[in-house]
């Protein structure tokens, strides 16, 4: 698993900084989730008596070794027990474990056919800076390494592996997106409601079905039939143009309706609440009743006015955020990640150091810093975790909340608008974006690769390695 920044929830995504690979060489070293290398290298060590192995799984031209599997097994059931966390069912586990080998080793296939290449010195001076962002000396940092139990070998192959795939990930999915000055303007007006709007210019399209203020109730009520019949047709996907030409009393029927972009200040302020709300592309649910009738409208694009200075750019709404994360899936049950928030939450609130316990539970790489996440902008965390955040008080703790990590306790610290230039807004909004897009490709290319993968798990594998 990767993490990219000291959480942020910040799903995969970015290269990896100093702080990243700590993160990521910390869970990797904490449960033992081990490169291939490091699995060879152990299993040559803790069974040189054995003469023959067998094949756990083939894995395109590659194989998972059942030496492999049984040995990471059972080393992820020994740091459990360690960390008195409940095991799971020895065969669950070890389907766990595969399937997360399997995955890594695709991964690492297609880095080598790549190109990607991480030599020694590299791999050195990601080792040294690690040790350096934890004030110790690389002797230091390697006991510390090894008195909680981690081969210094185990560390640096999973520090290896870990950059391959961070490498991977950058040169084939994080290179190739790409965020618009339309997106960027629709994340900003989204973030800050109806008013919204009111920094951006919109491009819209309409339809009108004439209907006077002064007409007969008979005549209202039959336009306001055509417009709900033509809004229908719209919000099924029918051509708006089309509509817009064939049906709109409008002037610019013959556009399609198309009013280009405006500031705001020239549309109908019913049109730019309505704007506030939609997406590109989208058509606006309810029809408008204006004095000339009922407008059908849809959002075409969005773009930054012109007018903008830092007087008036719009102000995004910063939280203060510590969370404590308790993973499932790694021997640890949904019910028991939850009862063990509840405990500590209950702990917390009688007097006890949210820090602390952070420090000594949480499964992220916050818990250095006592689950402290900084300040946290909008769209920064996952959806899950940002609903929840955004529903508490300061200095209120949430109950547990599930996201695709495992369970949160939330606490928020303070909130605050952020201030700065109208470009430190945007690259701020871009930020979000990219790795909300980032996010979402990453996921989706990994389930191709596996997808496209040839995998063979041998019969017994998973027996075999549940039996040791």
């Amino acid at each position: 698993m990767t993490i990219i920044k000291p959480f942020k929830l910040i799903k995969p995504g970015k290269s990896l900084s100093l702080a990243a690979l700590a993160v990521s060489f910390a869970v990797t070293a904490s449960f033992l989730l081990a490169s291939p290398a490091r699995a060879q290298a152990l299993s040559a060590s803790n069974n040189a008596g054995r003469m023959v192995d067998t094949i756990a799984a083939v894995v395109n031209n590659g194989v998972i070794t059942q030496r492999e599997l049984n040995e990471r097994v059972r080393l992820i059931a020994q740091r459990l027990n360690q960390q008195n966390a409940p095991l799971p069912p020895m065969d669950q586990l070890s389907q766990q474990v595969l399937s997360q080998m399997v995955l890594e080793r695709i991964q690492l296939q297609r880095a080598r056919e790549d190109g990607i290449v991480i030599d020694n010195d590299m791999l050195q001076k990601t080792l040294g800076r690690l040790a350096e962002a934890n004030h110790l000396s690389l002797d230091a940092y390697r006991a510390q390494i090894e008195a909680r139990g981690v081969p210094w070998e185990t560390f640096v192959g999973d520090a290896k592996t870990e950059m391959l795939l961070s490498r991977l990930r950058e040169k084939e999915v994080d290179s190739k997106i790409t965020v618009s000055d339309a997106e960027v303007a629709n994340y900003i007006a989204s973030q800050r409601g109806p008013n919204a709007g009111l920094t951006s210019d919109l491009r819209l399209e309409h339809i009108l079905v004439k209907a006077p203020l002064d007409a007969s109730q008979t005549d209202i009520e039959a336009a306001q039939q055509k417009a709900e019949a033509l809004l229908q047709q719209a919000s099924s996907g029918t051509s708006f143009g089309k509509l817009a030409k064939a049906s709109s009393q409008a002037s610019d029927a013959a556009k399609g309706g198309d009013l280009g972009f405006l500031p705001v200040s020239q549309l109908p302020a019913d049109f730019v609440k309505a704007a506030s709300t939609l997406r590109p592309g989208q058509v606006n649910p309810q029809l408008i009743r204006t004095s000339d009738g009922f407008e059908i409208v849809r959002l075409v694009d969005r773009r930054a006015g012109k007018g903008l200075t830092p007087g008036n750019a719009p102000k995004l709404m910063q939280t203060h955020v510590r969370h404590i994360l308790l993973r499932v899936g790694e021997g640890m049950s949904e019910p028991a990640a939850r009862q063990k928030l509840l405990d500590i939450r209950k702990q917390i609130e009688a007097g006890g150091d949210f820090g602390k316990f952070a420090r000594t539970y949480s499964q992220d790489g916050s818990a250095s810093q006592g689950g402290d996440l900084g300040w946290v902008s909008p769209g920064e965390t996952v959806p899950e975790f940002e609903r929840a955040m955004n529903s508490l008080q300061d200095g209120q703790i949430s109950n547990p909340v599930r996201s695709e990590y495992g369970y949160h306790l939330i606490e928020v610290l303070a909130r605050r608008e952020s201030e700065g230039s109208v470009a430190q807004q945007m690259d701020m909004a871009r930020q979000a974006i990219g790795q909300r897009k980032a996010e979402q490709a990453y996921s989706d290319w990994l389930r191709e690769l596996r997808d496209t993968a040839y995998v063979d798990i041998k019969p017994g594998a998973l027996s075999d390695a549940a039996a040791r």
